[in-house]
């Protein structure tokens, strides 16, 4: 089946999460982290594009980029082969050190983005690796509080701080405190459980659904097909943490359609 299309984001700020070949680490001491936010410095010195947001963890990386006057796609294929190269050097490796493709997310208005800068941030703590994204070395979130630590790709915060206030200190407080919350949002990542659909999946896994049934999803809304479109939608909402509203985006259906279908299989489970 051939790939899927990308989706442009019209905001040109995208979520992406690149992972290890077969979810092997690709960083194994501080000098691969070190070095991986050099070539993104290094790579970006004409500031042709901006970072939001970082944070790498053993075998993956969050970033929240706008691509600016260049291409999503051109410059992670920069960043990855860079970074791919250097580890095969050092560690006398042949093969992908990288899965083939990286993933993304396009975030479309300034909730979703803050929401995002949250999550990326909280990664470590989500992983049970500290209690507090502060305490997290490898990240931007404590470039965001201005604790005089180094900022080695050059993070774009004043966008980021701006939208909670034009006063500085005010800023970092109100975003510390966003950052704090405890959210049920769902973004793209990569499921601890394979057979779970992810967000950033989901979009192949209703192409093939519609593909085994000779369905688009245009078709998909016809009266005679409304039992597959409740089948598929039940999949979604069983298998995934995916919400109403993301679920209706993603058949291109409305959010009442989503919501009776899963009324209906609590009634069913009574």
């Amino acid at each position: 089946m051939p790939r899927q299309m990308r989706i442009l984001s019209e905001s040109k700020i995208y979520h992406i999460m690149i992972r290890g070949n077969e979810k092997k680490d690709i960083f194994l001491d501080d000098e691969d982290r070190d070095r991986f936010l050099h070539i993104i410095s290094e790579k970006n010195k004409e500031k042709r594009w901006h970072i939001y947001a970082y944070c790498l963890m053993d075998n993956h990386v969050h970033l929240l980029i706008n691509e600016g006057v260049d291409e999503i796609s051109r410059i992670m294929q920069r960043i990855n082969i860079s970074y791919a190269l250097y580890f095969n050097r050092k560690y006398k490796r042949v093969g992908h050190l990288l899965q083939d493709r990286y993933r993304s997310e396009n975030i479309e208005d300034d909730s979703y983005m803050l929401a995002a800068v949250r999550y990326v941030h909280n990664n470590p703590v989500k992983a049970r690796i500290v209690n507090d994204a502060a305490l997290y070395r490898w990240s931007s979130y404590n470039s965001y509080l201005g604790k005089g630590c180094r900022d080695p790709v050059g993070i774009d915060k004043d966008t980021v701080l701006g939208m909670f206030s034009a006063d500085e200190n005010q800023a970092v407080k109100l975003f510390t405190e966003f950052s704090k919350i405890v959210s049920n949002d769902v973004f793209a990542d990569y499921p601890d459980d394979e057979s779970e659909i992810s967000l950033i999946n989901a979009g192949t896994f209703v192409e093939d659904f519609l593909s085994d049934y000779g369905l688009t999803k245009e078709s998909l809304k016809a009266r005679q097909n409304v039992d597959l479109r409740n089948k598929l939608i039940q999949e979604l909402l069983s298998r995934s943490n995916l919400s109403l509203r993301q679920i209706a985006r993603l058949l291109d259906i409305g959010r009442g359609i989503v919501q009776r279908r899963m009324a209906g299989q609590r009634q069913l489970e009574k």
